[in-house]
């Protein structure tokens, strides 16, 4: 009787065979799980916004044409939505946002709105400047927040470095307390809307709110927009009688409260940048009396 039994041949992998087959297996998977990975990382990289970066010491009107940038919009379109926007700022502040659209990363989301990106900012500004140690901390300097932000706002612009920041406010606060002008270019120069370099010793004679010059007290609104190691130099002045002071170099600058001292430190700056176009001008008249922070060169 014949019976059908099955084969007992078999194919037999040899040892090189059966590795093969184990890195082919190995090579399959991984890529299947790369796949899935890749596609999660680049949904990742889509997802994430946008970033728009706020520098301390930047005017309104920069971080207008900034988020004009960002968002893809027209220039002037930041700047033309301003009288609709109804931000939620302090009522000294009469409508300007100047001084509380904070220097931060800011993320930039899909639908953003030039309204939408401002009130962001000033809801930093308004978490960081109305915590009960900047209240108090211009409560001890007889001023409210709003002050204490202007003042913040000259030091950002005005001091050449951190360590110098306690110095100039305690020069703001002293001039402030002693009756007299502030005479900081910052402000005129912020009157002026120029960079630095764009003003001279004859602008001093120019009529404007923020020409510390003429006007005593402080500017009406501040003229950037300060950050945090400003606004802790605005509420903390490092103690001094100074009145005056000059920046030779970066990392120098001379605090003084004796006038001939300053002025001395003025003729050295005069004599260190006579040949840089920098030294201060005399204008067509009588050379007028240095400033407090002598910029105008």
């Amino acid at each position: 009787m014949q019976t059908n039994t099955p084969s007992r041949s078999r194919t037999r992998l040899t040892r090189r065979g059966r590795l093969a087959v184990l890195v082919t297996g190995a090579v399959m998977a991984g890529t299947a799980v790369a796949v899935p990975l890749l596609t999660l990382a680049a949904g990742r990289e889509q997802a994430e916004p946008a970033a728009l970066v706020i520098p301390a010491g930047w005017r309104a009107s920069q971080i207008y044409d900034a988020i004009d940038k960002a968002l893809k919009l027209p220039p002037g379109s930041t700047r033309a939505s301003l009288g609709k926007a109804a931000l939620k700022l302090p009522n000294e502040a009469g409508g300007n946002p100047e001084g509380y659209l904070f220097p931060a990363t800011y993320p930039v989301r899909k639908g953003a709105t030039p309204e939408s990106m401002l009130q962001l900012m000033i809801d930093t500004a308004d978490r960081k400047f109305n915590g009960a140690p900047v209240a108090a901390g211009a409560q001890r300097n007889a001023m409210n927040v709003y002050q204490a932000v202007t003042i913040a706002s000259i030091v950002q612009a005005e001091a050449a470095t951190k360590a110098d920041m306690g110095k100039v406010a305690r020069v703001i606060l002293n001039r402030l307390n002693s009756g007299l002008p502030l005479q900081m270019d910052s402000t005129l120069h912020y009157g002026l809307n120029r960079t630095p370099a764009g003003a001279g010793q004859g602008d001093a004679q120019t009529e404007s709110p923020y020409n510390s010059y003429q006007r005593t007290g402080l500017p009406p609104t501040p003229i950037d927009n300060p950050g945090e190691d400003a606004m802790r130099a605005a509420l903390n002045p490092t103690p001094g009688d100074w009145l005056y002071f000059v920046t030779m170099a970066p990392g120098d600058t001379r605090f003084t409260a004796d006038y001939n001292t300053h002025l001395r430190n003025v003729a050295e700056y005069n004599a260190l940048h006579e040949n840089t176009g920098t030294a201060q001008p005399t204008g067509d008249g009588p050379p007028a009396p240095p400033s407090a922070s002598s910029a105008l060169r």
